[in-house]
């Protein structure tokens, strides 16, 4: 496909401010739950009404996703999640945030499903993995750069700023899309007969190959999210860093992995997927238990701990993605990633509630039953790999 370098990236911006919205919120867990006088089970609330939103949105997502061009599909949800972001800073209660985030959710948790068709549609099998590790590389820099920006300006100007000013950004996106994206029809102009929706998505069910790629990527986000809404709590609670410091983390962990996620995706192009899923698998598992059973130690200790975990968990997901996309064909691949992320969602929304109904507070505010959580998390993992490995690849 011609201007192919112009695609990915303006899928990677896309894919950057989708996630420092859905990041920024875990990192003023201290600050919301001291502001509107919330528990730790009403927190994993606001994160967790994201994914529930975005588990709708894909499901009634995968009826007309396939219908349109790509891009007035990305322009449209961007549209509803710029707004949605925006209202967020204007939240004037714990209620009204879970409202305005649950609007975001709807829309932005659609984006993942849109930006993965098309790469999907755009960028053969066989170059994939090293597409998909350029796309996934903007989770990187919105930990290097998105999310520590979002701490300073909460700490400096209050919680409200870092959503104005991811919505600012979003505003800007949203004309390079229409003015500079190309127009993707792929999934339209081949001579497939169309298929009822309907019919699409019980095929789905039906098809074994696909179910197993449901079930393994729900098994995959229980393994990674599930510790995640609480690391930042967690160093600021009973490692002691303070509102600013807790940026380190994202910073050095995104820092790594902008360096990392590119070569996982060069590495799965050439020695395979699931040798790589396997490889950056055990490592997950070792950080998981280093970081939910931390003792109070020195901070820069915890953030080698945490970075660890940045660099092998997002490794992990890009063969992981890159299995995911190649078990349908293009006809019906965008019902099938809307489908996809839905139980992405719904895992990320069930895990983030399962480590809030787990993690409590003791008698001097610490965090306690981290440790279950990651035990969890490192058996997900486990049942996740053992699923890949039965994944196969459908020839387009």
């Amino acid at each position: 496909m011609k201007n192919e370098r112009l695609l990915l990236l303006i899928l990677a911006i896309v894919q950057f401010s989708h996630i420092v919205d859905f990041m920024i919120v875990m990192p003023l867990g201290k600050q919301l739950m001291e502001i509107f006088q919330i528990s730790p089970q009403q927190f994993t609330l606001i994160v967790s009404s994201y994914s529930f939103a975005a588990f709708a949105a894909g499901l009634i997502g995968a009826f007309f996703i396939d219908k349109y061009d790509r891009k007035h599909a990305l322009l449209f949800t961007y549209i509803g999640f710029t707004l949605g972001t925006i209202a967020c800073a204007f939240a004037p209660n714990f209620e009204m945030l879970l409202l305005f985030r649950s609007i975001s959710g709807l829309f932005g948790g659609s984006l993942a499903t849109i930006v993965l068709a098309i790469i999907g549609d755009v960028i053969p099998y066989n170059r994939r993995s090293t597409a998909m590790g350029i796309i996934m590389t903007a989770f990187s820099v919105a930990s290097v750069v998105g999310v520590p920006i979002g701490i300073s300006l909460a700490a400096k100007f209050g919680w409200e700023m870092p959503f104005l000013a991811v919505g600012g950004l979003s505003v800007l996106v949203t004309l390079v899309i229409f003015f500079w994206m190309p127009s993707i029809r792929i999934h339209l102009d081949n001579d497939t007969p169309t298929v009822n929706p309907l019919k699409n998505i019980i095929s789905i069910f039906k098809n074994r190959n696909q179910s197993l790629a449901l079930l393994f990527t729900i098994t995959l986000m229980l393994g990674h999210f599930t510790i995640i809404p609480f690391i930042a709590p967690y160093m600021q609670f009973n490692i002691g860093f303070s509102d600013i410091e807790v940026s380190y983390i994202y910073f050095f962990g995104g820092l790594s992995t902008v360096i990392a996620l590119p070569l996982f995706g060069r590495l799965g192009d050439k020695f395979g997927n699931f040798p790589i899923l396997l490889i950056a698998s055990i490592g997950a598992i070792f950080s998981i238990f280093a970081i939910t059973n931390l003792a109070p130690v020195g901070i820069w200790v915890a953030v080698l701990v945490t970075t660890s975990y940045f660099v092998v968990a997002s490794g992990r997901n890009v063969p992981a993605t890159t299995m995911v996309t190649a078990v349908v064909k293009a006809e019906n691949r965008g019902s099938f990633m809307s489908v996809r992320t839905s139980a992405q969602q719904l895992a990320l929304g069930s895990s983030s509630l399962l480590a809030g109904v787990i993690v409590g507070k003791d008698a001097n505010g610490a965090l306690i039953n981290y440790e279950i959580v990651g035990y969890i998390a490192i058996g997900m993992s486990i049942l996740a790999v053992v699923l890949a490995r039965y994944l196969k690849v459908v020839k387009e």
